[in-house]
């Protein structure tokens, strides 16, 4: 069954930081999918288990922006 987990990210403006968060986020173990809306800044994430905040922040942080 699918863990589906929402997140928050600030700093994005563009297209092509939805692109580098979504890639990111994606590398983590066991993530399935990403969807993120830049206008509101929301990262709902698809994944097989429950993620760490820990895991997610430090990909967020690895594209450049801030988990809030």
């Amino acid at each position: 069954m699918s863990n589906l987990s929402t997140w928050t990210v600030s700093g994005m403006t563009c297209g092509h930081c939805v692109a580098s968060v979504s890639e990111e986020i994606a590398e983590i173990d066991g993530v399935e999918d990403v969807a993120v809306e830049l206008d509101s800044g929301t990262v709902t994430v698809t994944s097989a288990g429950p993620l760490e905040r820990a895991d997610v922040d430090a990909a967020v942080t690895e594209a450049g922006y801030a988990l809030v």
